[in-house]
């Protein structure tokens, strides 16, 4: 393969990749066509993307983009998935897939330069997301002034009966 080619095909997968720093690298090539469709269609309405690779291109491209930590899972027939909400949803859609389909396998994956194996990806499904993660943030930061609000109206609340009390015996 020509250089000029192999340039191309970087530029490609740099290019289908954009800004997105986390990718999941599986064994989908035991796949067949039905399932593959079917695993194309439903990972796209949540868009995530599946892109056939070769390994020594992907290897350079991802490198060259930073993601330098998927290197080492490059190694036979690969498959780069990326996209979704995050990395925690991405791990958890693949390995529901995974589940479903056993000709699937989890090679491992990258977040920038850190390195992911299949059991990394494993326990990042099992991890709360993003959005679960910022409710839990707002849930906490919001508690306090909770208490503090709870704590002032309930002892303003006394002391107003209390007055109410008072004002009556007076009238």
């Amino acid at each position: 393969m020509s250089k000029t080619v192999k340039s191309m095909m970087m530029t490609s997968i740099q290019g289908a990749l954009g800004d997105c720093r986390e990718v999941l690298v599986l064994d989908a090539s035991r796949l067949d066509a039905v399932a593959a469709n079917r695993l194309r269609l439903d990972l796209r309405k949540k868009k995530i993307t599946l892109l056939g690779v070769k390994n020594a291109v992907a290897r350079r491209a991802l490198s060259d983009i930073g993601l330098t930590g998927a290197a080492d899972v490059l190694r036979g027939p690969c498959t780069l998935v990326y996209g979704g909400d995050d990395i925690v949803a991405l791990s958890k859609e693949m390995t529901e897939w995974c589940e479903k389909i056993k000709t699937i396998e989890i090679r491992g994956g990258a977040i920038g330069k850190t390195a992911l194996k299949p059991a990394d990806v494993e326990s990042l499904s099992k991890s709360p997301g993003r959005r679960e993660l910022l409710s839990q943030i707002a849930g906490l930061i919001k508690s306090p002034a909770g208490r503090l609000v709870g704590a002032i109206t309930s002892v303003g609340g006394k002391i107003a009966g209390q007055v109410k009390t008072i004002s009556e015996k007076a009238s």
